[in-house]
């Protein structure tokens, strides 16, 4: 499930995020073309803005994927567009990826679902990366204290679940708006959450600057 509803202010697109262009082809589209070669799935489901549906299934048909691939408008934030997006399958797993993770391979898809389905006792793997950067905990500019990097790792996407148990965690929640991930959703009902160490160039497009960068890790994967 792709999650690509993201209006792409921050980025300055003047429309869908996940429809702006990166190396000849629309973002959303580096992501189809890597859940096609994953081994693990077997269809997708993207999530488009509201009023957007069209333009999106336009862009699936020209990516050519070799998938079944379904379009449905999402919701005001992440989480209510991967729970609309959810509500088109009945796969045991599945898996959410965010369109702003253009650079997100075949192997990581087949990695994270690969670590979910060999944990019996696991509801959820994600990929993630170690924090490098010094942490502080700040309040009103001022530093309340310095957290412990050697524990903390910033979540990505791809991100595997049991569909039941995510199925769950939307119901459960309060209020999907401040749902910055699904995977802190199933923490809040008391899911066990694995992590799969992604690779540094799984970067996330939020900037213009990370869309340049995205565009030479491309072209250097490629050259």
């Amino acid at each position: 499930m792709i999650a690509a509803a993201g209006s792409g202010q921050r980025l300055g697109a003047g429309g869908p995020k996940a429809l702006v262009e990166l190396g000849g082809r629309p973002l959303a589209a580096w992501s189809l073309a890597a859940l096609g070669e994953a081994s693990t799935v077997t269809a997708a489901v993207v999530a488009a803005p509201p009023g957007e549906v069209e333009r999106f299934e336009a862009m699936v048909a020209a990516a050519g994927v070799p998938l079944p691939v379904k379009v449905v408008a999402g919701g005001e934030s992440r989480s209510e567009s991967v729970s609309a997006a959810l509500a088109e399958t009945d796969a045991e797993l599945v898996v959410v990826h965010d369109a702003a993770r253009p650079l997100a391979t075949a192997d990581l898809f087949d990695a994270v679902v690969s670590r979910l389905a060999g944990d019996a006792g696991c509801d959820c793997a994600i990929a993630a990366a170690p924090i490098t950067d010094t942490v502080k905990e700040v309040a009103d500019e001022v530093v309340e204290r310095t957290l412990d990097r050697s524990r903390l790792w910033g979540a990505q996407t791809p991100q595997a679940f049991r569909a039941v148990r995510l199925r769950e965690a939307l119901s459960a929640a309060d209020s999907l708006a401040d749902a910055t991930d699904d995977a802190m959703l199933v923490e809040r009902i008391g899911g066990r959450v694995a992590i799969h160490p992604a690779p540094p160039e799984n970067i996330k497009v939020t900037t213009p600057l990370d869309l340049r960068v995205a565009g030479l890790l491309l072209a250097e994967r490629s050259g």
